[in-house]
């Protein structure tokens, strides 16, 4: 008997129990790393990426899956007859998607969605789909009410250091250096498939990221309660739990999912950058 298959690339960072539990299979990226080639999540992890940032002050380069590898992987996967619903980081920052439209055209039932977000600003939609399967709605039914519940995504991340930014093109370094001077961490928001800077907040880390939480989570009657992420890209353990602690505290998510971010938001953002992600009732505007 046929099912439907939930499947993104690796940039949706959901943890190794939530792939489980979900059942979503996952094809990864390419990260170049001095002159060798891995796979994201497979063969480096982010701390790969921090090391050889900190000996050689060189950024890896992240690679989409070409549509050889993408036609592939949806041969595998659609070998017992299943459908596919496959999941991208934004169109607008990589050409993972359009690799895989090309990909899913050779089959009649590989469905490809731009998630016009990245890690899980993906990962909650991903988990929105695989709860729709399981339900029993049938694929083309689970991919209209998933390209309306994109706008309802509520992605950001407060980064500490804009170096990374800087080295990967994407901050002045007048910028970076005027927001080390303040001592700015500036919010990294996603909104229609585009990465933009929001609130830029000033002080230490630890209290930036409480402020962050309580200023994200203040409108609670625009909020589905139904899931949360807590993202990091290798912070301290401490902020990260006080975080998560303070999520739980304001009692209105029914689960609250701490994930580490994986090797494309560590390439772009670096280490501590930590985001809430969520979704809303209404569209973000």
């Amino acid at each position: 008997m046929s099912k439907i298959i939930i499947s993104s690339d690796s940039t949706c960072d959901l943890s190794a129990e939530l792939k489980e539990r979900y059942d979503v299979r996952i094809i990864p990226l390419g990260v170049t790393l001095g002159d060798k080639v891995y796979r994201d999540g497979i063969d480096i992890n982010p701390d790969d990426i921090y090391a050889h940032h900190a000996k050689t002050g060189e950024l890896p380069k992240t690679t989409a899956a070409n549509v050889g590898e993408c036609i592939d992987y949806f041969t595998d996967l659609t070998k017992d007859g299943d459908a596919v619903i496959h999941f991208t980081i934004s169109s607008t920052m990589s050409s993972t998607y359009s690799n895989a439209c090309l990909a899913a055209a050779e089959f009649e039932n590989v469905y490809v969605i731009d998630s016009k977000n990245l890690s899980t600003g993906g990962g909650l939609l991903v988990v929105s789909a695989a709860e729709m399967a399981k339900s029993g709605m049938e694929a083309g039914d689970i991919v209209a009410e998933l390209e309306k519940l994109i706008p309802y995504v509520d992605a950001s991340f407060v980064i500490d250091s804009l170096e990374y930014l800087h080295k990967g093109g994407r901050c002045s370094a007048l910028a970076m250096m005027g927001a080390n001077l303040l001592k700015l961490k500036p919010c990294i928001e996603v909104k229609d498939g585009s990465m933009g800077v929001g609130k830029k907040y000033r002080g230490v880390y630890g209290r930036v990221l409480s402020e962050y939480v309580d200023e994200r989570l203040q409108n609670i009657d625009d909020i589905d309660n139904r899931r949360v992420f807590v993202t990091h890209a290798g912070c301290d353990s401490e902020i990260v739990n006080a975080v998560v602690e303070q999520v739980k505290s304001k009692g209105i998510f029914k689960e609250v999912f701490l994930t580490r971010a994986g090797c494309t938001i560590s390439s772009h953002c670096g280490a501590n950058t930590l985001g809430v992600l969520f979704i809303r009732k209404s569209p973000i505007k």
